[in-house]
């Protein structure tokens, strides 16, 4: 039989009792974790959001304690009254916090019962994620999730507090406004009171902060919710947070050492970890060049070499001719990597084609010489090749001649995969670098025509300005990404601040000026009103939390995720909705499966 509370009050958390509380009674409330009869006494294990206590039932000290507590179950809520207790001699459990002491129950109240779990609330079993998504709150009970959550609480204050320190505003920019392109699909909402248009979720709140600056906000910040309807992956939600931030009269240097200061002391307060800033800086080029890639993780070695001169009018002719038609030969060395077998060689070069390669040649270096298909066409440049690498006997070398950036970006892949396969990629520490100087544009074959790197708000570099005319692939951003171990957590730019210049990036980028001023006439007339210079990034709160917290997917860290198909098992959505709603808003639905 379940009861209430009464004027029963809780006096203390389940994580919070040590020996010097022994004597003191005390009132425990929370979940049965686990239940031990041990012949005659009971042993509870009661668990809160701080930790587990172990409550003793003894029929010789209360009867009728110890007969509720046979009734007992997984997850039953529960309130315990008792003394509590140092724990005899060699029963003492230093895993727990509480566990010198422990609560002689003299009174026992079952709030609520619980009928059998889906899965047991246990940190160390394994359950299919959707049956997890399914149960969320149940799989939310879970002690390491519930530590991914306090620790994503502290990422929050942390960054509130650091920012308000420095004179930001937090500021609420909407959720129900008009679809702008923004390299996503919107998710649309139909307006009842304006039939047949649709409000559109921001995939970011990029235009309205860029007009708190207009406002003279100056110091602008929010961590807000994101909307994208795009294909998923582990990394990858249909809604997202941001910690979204915006100065005025504050350039780029200026502007990352504010940034440092904010991240510097998020892992302080989240981990105790000291980082230095300022933080390391690449440009684009110089990250792909190195590591072939524009998020590199630099914890370990294995940077890639350009051997393009090695091979010019050389007599391996496949490299030869990449040379002659202006590509590049890179390289990479993987050391000790020379035991590889040769199907695990040839799977490289499978992996290499599937990134986009014609092809890869791999090298091992023996005692004899060496070991490749190619062998004997690489003795010409062996000695020269083994001493730009450092390449000793035992090693791996990989070569991939192509266009430029295909050939870094493939050995950037490879670089990764090989890092993690050989156990090259250390499990603690923090690696931060920022990558400036990022073209303005990138060519778009399927569309034939350019488009913005980042987004097309992106002020070029002062110097570059007059290459807008002509040569806009020469053309460099004041953008700027932040990684963390491989990964990219933050992302912005100097911002236009100048209606002439937009209106020139709108037209490079194939947006006429009827499609700009339907598109974007709020923000080009407030680049009319005296807009002052301003720049800003985005974190994602989620990509930082789960690197912080060390999960490999970002469902671990939001409350209520979505599978990769977009969907949410525990409550069903997305869901059919009635026809007396469609009615109201004048909308009718399609059958795809026959209209397409």
């Amino acid at each position: 039989m379940t009861e209430g509370l009464g004027s029963w009050k809780r006096t203390h958390t389940c994580g919070a009792l040590r020996a010097a509380d022994a004597g003191t009674t005390v009132t425990l409330m929370g979940w049965a974790h686990r239940r031990r009869d041990h012949g005659g006494l009971i042993f509870l294990d009661l668990r809160d959001r701080t930790g587990l206590t172990q409550c003793v039932f003894n029929p010789a000290a209360s009867a009728a304690a110890h007969g509720r507590a046979e009734a007992v179950r997984g997850e039953f809520v529960l309130a315990v009254r008792g003394a509590v207790a140092r724990r005899p001699d060699g029963t003492l459990n230093p895993k727990l916090a509480t566990g010198e002491i422990e609560v002689h129950a003299s009174e026992l109240r079952i709030l609520n019962e619980a009928r059998a779990l889906p899965f047991p609330i246990e940190d160390e079993v394994e359950v299919d994620e959707l049956v997890r998504l399914q149960y969320r709150y149940l799989d939310l009970r879970r002690p390491s999730l519930y530590r991914n959550f306090a620790l994503r609480d502290a990422v929050c204050r942390a960054v509130r507090d650091h920012l308000h320190g420095h004179g930001f505003l937090e500021v609420e920019t909407p959720f129900l406004t008009r679809s702008t392109p923004e390299g996503a699909r919107d998710f649309l909402v139909p307006s009842r009171l304006s039939p047949g248009s649709f409000y559109a979720l921001p995939q970011s709140p990029q235009l309205f902060k860029q007009l708190l600056m207009v406002a003279g906000f100056e110091r602008y910040f929010q961590i807000v919710r994101c909307f994208r309807d795009e294909d998923l992956r582990k990394d990858r939600q249909p809604e997202f947070t941001q910690i979204d931030i915006e100065t005025s009269f504050l350039g780029r240097d200026d502007f990352l050492a504010l940034v440092e200061g904010m991240v510097a002391e998020v892992l302080r307060r989240v981990h105790g970890v000291e980082v230095a800033a300022p933080f390391p800086r690449l440009t684009y080029g110089e990250a792909l060049a190195r590591y072939g890639s524009d998020k590199p993780d630099t914890r370990y070695g294995l940077e890639l070499a350009d051997v393009t001169a090695l091979f010019r009018g050389a007599a391996f002719q496949a490299f030869a001719r990449v040379v002659e038609a202006g590509g590049v030969v890179k390289a990479l060395r993987v050391p000790g990597a020379g035991g590889l077998s040769r199907k695990e060689a040839d799977d490289l070069v499978t992996a290499a084609r599937s990134y986009g390669a014609k092809g890869l040649v791999w090298v091992k270096v023996t005692p004899e010489g060496l070991a490749s298909p190619v062998a004997k066409f690489l003795e010409p440049v062996r000695p020269a090749l083994l001493e730009a690498l450092g390449a000793g006997v035992g090693d791996l070398v990989l070569l991939v001649g192509d266009a430029m950036p295909t050939a870094a970006l493939v050995l950037g892949r490879l670089r990764s995969d090989l890092a993690q396969r050989r156990g090259l990629v250390p499990t603690a520490g923090y690696a931060l670098l920022w990558i400036v100087d990022f073209p303005m544009f990138e060519w778009s074959e399927a569309e034939r025509r350019w488009q913005a790197m980042h987004h097309p708000f992106t002020a070029p570099r002062d110097e570059d300005l007059p290459l807008l005319e002509g040569r806009p692939a020469e053309a460099l951003a004041k953008a700027y990404d932040l990684v963390l171990n491989g990964q990219e957590i933050g992302g912005g730019s100097i911002r236009i601040h100048q209606q002439a210049i937009q209106q020139k990036v709108f037209e490079l980028l194939g947006i006429g000026k009827d499609e700009a001023r339907a598109k974007f006439g709020f923000l080009l007339d407030a680049l009319e009103f005296g807009a002052p210079p301003m720049g800003g990034i985005a974190f994602g709160l989620d990509r930082l939390v789960a690197i912080l917290a060390g999960e490999e997917s970002i469902r671990e860290v939001i409350a209520f995720p979505k599978t990769q198909k977009g969907s949410d098992p525990m409550t069903e959505a997305p869901a059919p909705v009635s026809p007396a709603q469609l009615r109201e808003l004048g909308i009718g639905v399609l059958d795809l499966g026959k209209d397409r």
